[in-house]
């Protein structure tokens, strides 16, 4: 999108606001399957919880993907968008019997990574088909935070538990119809990845109905200039080898799934924000705007570095600025970055906001959250409003608390 569109957008609706390029997110997609085109059977399941609007997940539909939910709300939210029950994973973690048992009756793919819950729902429903998710101990991601697979995660049912599935699948009689593992985010060197693949494939042998792999994702992409990113193209070349011989072996052709979020819409966001104030101190000088981690926290948890364009004056002399936000907390976004020069009023445009960034918003200091805007076939469709200080005082209850009056004794 060019500078003019976006300042238009911020004029339009207002700041701060997200905006998404839907022609950035089929790229991805297209993208990643052409990567594995030489798969017979190749199925992308959209992991919701990256961007959870709903035009989003329609937009996903258009283009032939399913969903990966982590959430009871989630699985609503796809069938509300017009996905069918048997096109949504449900992947959960520390849930309830009862919830699982809820999408279920609901059509959709359950993915179970504990050893209670597999040997309660294959005691209950043993002709409900399973995936089975496994942690093969492996880091992925470097980065703890973001990575799940390493031996301390509360992701995955152990690889060293085999036998316990093992047992827990012959003793009710369970239908296992798929295997899973998620290694995390960031994922750079192939190599760790395609050895993960490897447990992964070892483990699918020891069970003989299986329709489905699913690898997961969390390949990394650019935040900045010059940042490294996922070879997917290579990667695609090297596992798709990989699975074709497996599945000869095998004696079936599977199909191969993955389920990335960050991946097909991070690059697609723009999160745009208004400067209210410009402060030099004795040794930095801040620029404060509109927002602060309520709408976008991903620079404060996760330390990521979003690019940060003025794009009010983007051909103007580059100076030093901490980005800060409106909080009553500390909210950095950005230390001493080189941005071109910032006046009051200007609008930042900080880059790669698609993933985890409105759908980790907030109300904190009460707060509206931002409105989100998709432009689609050259236009800008608002695709959620912001809020008001109507949806603040929603779901809340005034009582009275008007002292109780003392009974006068007769």
């Amino acid at each position: 999108m060019q500078h003019n569109q976006l300042l238009k957008i911020a004029k339009d609706f207002g700041s701060p606001i997200y905006i998404y390029d839907s022609e950035v997110i089929s790229g991805q997609y297209k993208r990643l399957m052409s990567a594995f085109s030489n798969v017979k059977q190749v199925k992308i399941n959209y992991a919701v919880k990256a961007l959870s609007n709903i035009s989003i997940l329609k937009l996903m539909r258009t283009l032939g993907a399913g969903l990966d939910t982590v959430s009871i709300q989630e699985v609503k939210l796809g069938l509300t968008a017009g996905f069918p029950a048997e096109k949504i994973i449900f992947t959960p973690n520390g849930v309830s019997l009862e919830e699982i048992e809820t999408v279920a009756k609901l059509g959709c793919q359950i993915n179970i990574d504990n050893l209670s819950i597999l040997e309660q729902f294959g005691t209950k429903h043993p002709e409900i088909p399973v995936c089975i998710r496994i942690n093969p101990h492996v880091m992925a991601g470097g980065n703890t935070n973001i990575s799940v697979g390493h031996i301390d995660s509360k992701f995955g049912i152990s690889i060293h538990q085999i036998p316990h599935i093992l047992r827990i699948v012959e003793n009710t009689r369970m239908h296992i119809n798929g295997i899973h593992m998620h290694t995390g985010s960031d994922i750079l060197d192939i190599d760790v990845f395609l050895y993960a693949s490897e447990i992964l494939f070892e483990t699918a042998k020891n069970f003989k109905t299986l329709d489905f792999i699913d690898f997961g994702s969390g390949f990394k992409v650019p935040y900045k200039a010059g940042d490294i990113e996922t070879n997917i193209e290579e990667f695609g070349e090297k596992l798709t080898k990989r699975f074709n011989e497996f599945c000869e072996e095998y004696g079936k052709d599977l199909t191969i799934a993955f389920e990335p979020g960050k991946f097909l819409v991070s690059a697609a966001g723009q999160f745009l924000a208004k400067v209210n104030v410009v402060k030099q101190t004795t040794s930095t000088v801040f620029a404060q705007v509109d927002s602060g981690f309520n709408h976008f926290i991903r620079p404060m948890l996760y330390g990521s570095q979003h690019e940060i364009e003025n794009l009010s004056n983007p051909s103007g002399r580059e100076r030093f600025y901490s980005v800060v936000g409106y909080i009553c907390e500390t909210d950095t976004f950005a230390n001493n970055r080189r941005i071109a020069e910032i006046n009051e009023g200007d609008i930042l445009a900080f880059k790669n906001a698609g993933a985890y960034s409105f759908t980790m918003a907030s109300n904190y200091n009460s707060r509206y959250r931002p409105a989100e805007v998709l432009w689609h076939n050259g236009e800008a469709h608002l695709i959620r409003k912001r809020e008001t200080f109507d949806d603040i005082l929603r779901n809340q209850i005034e009582i009275d608390l008007k002292p109780k009056k003392k009974s006068v004794k007769a």
